[in-house]
């Protein structure tokens, strides 16, 4: 069960009031919160109070129309999302409610308990979708525009400048800083964006014991620090008392480094920190990996920075500047062309299609890969799928099939995408006869888990897909033997934008096991996880034989 939802009920019978809250409290699929409202005066206020999920509006209120407080709530709260409640006859007001801005409508006159718990499930659901798209896009636009500016500036102290102020509107946290190591470990901070409600540490020098001891060393193999809040996190006292100096709550910090040949002669130059100083906060996996894809472009910009610096010392001493400026922003093009056309290319897409492209695309933040195009358009395609699924429009559509020439099919085409280093397997026993199914959905299911199972085994190794067939059901295995799924994240393994926390920079979305679960549920049929870390996952889906 996810956490509560808080609804606001605005009407003015309370006879009304109470209904609607014994028919959501008997909602087996979600819980929630109630606060009620008698007038539009009295529900404006508490949704200005209070965080709010969902509104239930009343047409008719004692003080202002229905449609006056929608009117309100779309100029003041345009994401909060609402359902207009209407008498018996009143559905052209109710028409005319949609028009401004309600997201649904209900007649309260034979109001049934399971089309309210549908509607407000459904209401709930677009608008957290809506809010995750439009954020995520964001994000992309933002680290596009802030990416490109990076690469355009040979100046360190702008780089660093256009960085933390830009991330920390991607963040909306309470300062985001840059640090410096010097040669002894200490260092200085020399770029940093802070909210005014809080204390500047800019030019501020700081000594921590942790990076003097054995810190340095593990984050330059790569260590983040992720601390929800600084009170309860086992830190060294040294670093906590100089958190507390700067009123840190909770802290993200990722190393920026300068990659050498081998990890063992990279070079830590400082740090890219995050800071919330109002209050703890737990950081999401996004905001992880958006904070590390910068350092990756903030190592960049100042390698440039310092070859630009070195060679403008050059330059000054052969008093030929222009020249050796040329030959230097030429190196520069030349050994960074192939990443930064990528991030070009990424960046001028989502600007020409940001309004079509539905794509949280949590993991891309301008990943550098070859088939962006191809990974959007599942993206999108995914998206219709989930959300068709959520409005209860996701039709089964089941035809005689022969599920083991259906695999052999699927696995060809996988085979033909996937590294020489994957071998995938077919193996089939038992009685196949009598299976209906969709296509297009059980593609969904085994497409996605054959495309997991090699994109999860990045070391290559077997995958292996066996298919059982009993009188009254198929049972498909898809065993593969790679990186494998952690136990505590399992459990939401199959919930929308949910990945395991162990994969690193492998891409993708979060959606592709979600909507095989939708699949299987539709033909009646389950889909079930087993996986150790380091050891290889299966995916086990039962699909009956039914009669549809």
């Amino acid at each position: 069960m996810t956490a509560p939802w808080t609804v606001l009920i605005v009407d003015d019978s309370k006879a009304d009031r109470v209904v609607y809250q014994r028919y959501l409290k008997q909602d087996l699929q979600q819980d929630y919160d109630y606060l009620e409202a008698n007038c539009a005066e009295q529900g404006l206020a508490l949704c200005q109070s209070q965080g709010v999920d969902v509104i239930l509006l009343d047409f008719k209120l004692p003080d202002i129309s229905g449609l006056g407080v929608l009117d309100i709530l779309r100029q003041h709260y345009p994401a909060v999302p609402v359902i207009m409640l209407t008498g018996h006859g009143d559905e052209q007001v109710a028409v005319q409610a949609m028009k401004g801005g309600a997201q649904d409508y209900l007649i309260k006159d034979g109001l049934k308990r399971e089309d309210l718990q549908r509607t407000v499930r459904n209401v709930v659901g677009r608008a957290r979708l809506q809010r995750q798209l439009h954020q995520n896009q964001e994000r992309q636009r933002l680290l596009g525009h802030m990416a490109l500016r990076i690469r355009q500036s040979l100046e360190l102290e702008q780089t660093l400048e256009t960085a933390v102020a830009e991330v920390r509107q991607l963040l909306r946290c309470d300062r985001v800083l840059a640090y410096q190591f010097a040669p002894d470990m200490s260092g200085t901070i020399i770029a940093e964006s802070v909210g005014e409600d809080w204390t500047s540490a800019l030019g501020q020098v700081v000594e921590d014991s942790y990076f003097q001891n054995q810190g340095a060393a593990e984050y330059c193999n790569g260590r983040k620090q992720i601390v929800a809040d600084i009170e309860t996190a086992e830190l060294d006292p040294c670093h906590q008392d100089l958190l507390a100096e700067f009123e840190v709550k909770a802290s993200l910090v990722t190393p920026i480094l300068i990659r050498a040949e081998t990890p063992e002669t990279n070079r830590l130059w400082g740090l890219i920190v995050a800071h919330q100083c109002s209050k703890p906060r737990q950081w999401q996996s996004d905001e992880v990996d958006l904070l590390d894809k910068l350092s990756v472009h903030v190592a960049i910009a100042i390698q440039q920075a310092e070859l630009f610096s070195q060679t403008q010392t050059a330059l000054e001493k052969e008093k030929a500047l222009n020249t050796f400026r040329s030959q230097i922003i030429a190196t520069v093009s030349h050994e960074y062309n192939a990443p930064l056309t990528a991030i070009q290319v990424a960046a001028e897409t989502l600007k020409a299609h940001h309004q079509t492209l539905e794509a949280p695309k949590r993991e891309r933040f301008l990943a550098m890969i070859e088939q962006k195009s191809k990974h959007m358009s599942a993206l999108v395609s995914d998206m219709l799928v989930v959300n068709q699924a959520e409005l209860n429009r996701l039709k089964l559509q089941p035809v005689p099939l022969a599920l083991d020439q259906f695999l052999t099919k699927l696995i060809a085409e996988q085979q033909l995408v996937s590294p020489d280093k994957h071998h995938i397997t077919l193996a089939v026993r038992g009685e196949m006869d009598g299976f209906r199914g969709d296509r297009g959905l059980l593609r969904q299911v085994f497409g996605n888990l054959l495309s997991n199972a090699v994109k999860y085994s990045p070391n290559g190794g077997a995958v292996r897909v066996q298919l059982i067939g009993t009188e009254s059901q198929l049972i498909c295995h898809v065993k593969d033997e790679g990186i494998g799924i952690p136990a505590q994240d399992q459990r939401y393994l199959f919930q929308s934008f949910s990945r395991g926390s162990n994969v690193g920079t492998i891409p993708g979305t979060g959606l592709g096991l979600h909507i095989a679960k939708i699949a299987a549920e539709l033909h009646g049929g389950t889909v079930a996880v087993a996986s150790q870390p380091e050891q290889g996952t299966r995916f086990t889906v039962q699909l009956p034989k039914l009669d549809y």
